[in-house]
């Protein structure tokens, strides 16, 4: 019953207008855009690109080829990128667990076909080429096995045993196909983004206990008998080596080079840099794979600490906002994909800043939205669309 005085009290009617227009609203998710999220994202992107030119410049200039030819790639595939991300926003994302098996199921055939026909780059076959593009389907698996665990965990009970077993069973195969590759650096990422699901879920602490040092375990296992069985490369082993060992055989022999140079890129750009394609490191290529894995020497060094503060706290932006975004997601299921997100594009930027200050082993993981690599670019776009979708849809019932 509406009475009288309840129509005339102004308090009341703000309340219902309120009310009327958040879930008439609703109905635009559009209105809900994270534009922060959005910007942050197409900002490091854009330094990457300038980080991308720089890097190889030089390099490109001494061969007589075109210095615009890796940064025209990164660009193109950033505009792919940012429609993967309109795309994966526009499409209610609760849909997708209606077709997560199948995205689960093809991420994983994906990874048996590089196997089977990829190209092999720097020992790891990892990639797959099609006429003049070639992509990585370990950067797809990752986004099917975030959608595939959130899909399984969505309406189960987590706090048992039953949910890890539902979850790991899910990571084995993708895993397991990765590290035949031989790709550590994605393995890990994988590893570390199924044991932040458990986490946020709920699964018991005595589980995650025993996963950890079953990780654990497994890596220590992989790096004593990767190389004869045939599991890891022997430039891999050293990286190892050399990074539990220091004043190592390993070291001796050349496999602390990447990260030697890296510290005197990053530790000679002081506080405002060497100015771009000032770098010597950079210019002279001394930093092998600086466009890709090592990208953040070239912040480092041409734009000292305030460009690689600059590319920290764009992270932190995107960070906070997944997180804050799989704390007021609707449902387990937007939950999930968010903080999945979040725990994957931290995990890589600790161990890519780690690799290059000699803080972590070099495995080969990429700056997100930063490094060289077309298929990284557009699967990190793609995976901040549907963190966009659940914020976007938060209101919805």
């Amino acid at each position: 019953m509406d009475f009288p005085a309840m129509r005339s009290d102004p308090a009341q009617r703000q309340l219902r207008a309120q009310v009327q227009t958040r879930w008439t609203s609703a109905s635009t998710p559009v209105k809900h855009v994270d534009p922060i999220l959005i910007a942050a994202g197409i900002m490091l992107a854009l330094i990457g690109l300038l980080a991308i030119y720089s890097a190889k410049y030089g390099p490109l200039t001494t061969q007589g080829l075109p210095t615009d030819l890796y940064v025209t790639r990164q660009a193109m595939a950033l505009v792919i990128g940012l429609v993967a991300m309109t795309v994966a926003a526009a499409w209610d994302y609760r849909s997708l667990r209606t077709w997560s098996s199948l995205l689960y199921i093809a991420s994983v055939l994906m990874l048996v076909l590089v196997l089977l026909v990829g190209a092999e780059v720097n020992g790891a076959t990892s990639w797959i080429s099609l006429g003049g593009f070639q992509f990585q389907p370990s950067e797809l698996a990752k986004i099917g096995f975030i959608i595939g665990a959130a899909a399984y965990l969505n309406e189960r009970r987590v706090d048992g045993a039953g949910a890890v077993l539902g979850v790991l069973g899910l990571l084995a195969p993708p895993l397991v196909l990765i590290v035949l590759q031989p790709d550590p650096g994605t393995g890990s990422v994988l590893l570390f983004v199924a044991f932040v699901i458990m986490l946020v879920v709920g699964v018991r602490a005595r589980y995650l206990v025993a996963l950890a040092l079953i990780a654990l375990v497994g890596l220590g296992t992989l790096v004593s008998f990767g190389e004869e069985w045939e599991l890891l490369e022997p430039h891999q082993i050293a990286r190892f080596s050399s990074f539990a060992n220091p004043e190592g055989e390993a070291c001796a022999q050349g496999a602390c080079y990447n990260t030697d140079q890296s510290l005197i890129a990053i530790g000679s750009g002081q506080f405002n840099g060497k100015g771009l394609f000032q770098g010597t490191q950079t210019n002279l290529s001394y930093v092998p794979e600086n466009h890709t894995d090592f990208i953040f020497t070239v912040i480092g060094e041409e734009f000292g600490f305030v460009g690689a503060i600059t590319i920290l706290g764009l992270f932190g932006v995107v960070l906070y906002r997944c997180l804050h975004i799989a704390a007021t997601a609707r449902d387990r299921f937007g939950m999930v994909i968010a903080s999945s997100v979040a725990a994957l594009l931290a995990f890589q930027l600790f161990v890519n800043v780690g690799m290059t200050v000699g803080i972590m082993p070099v495995i080969g993981i990429p700056l997100p939205f930063v490094s060289y690599g077309g298929t990284s670019l557009i699967a990190t776009f793609a995976m901040l669309g549907l963190v966009q979708n659940v914020h976007m849809r938060r209101f919805r019932s």
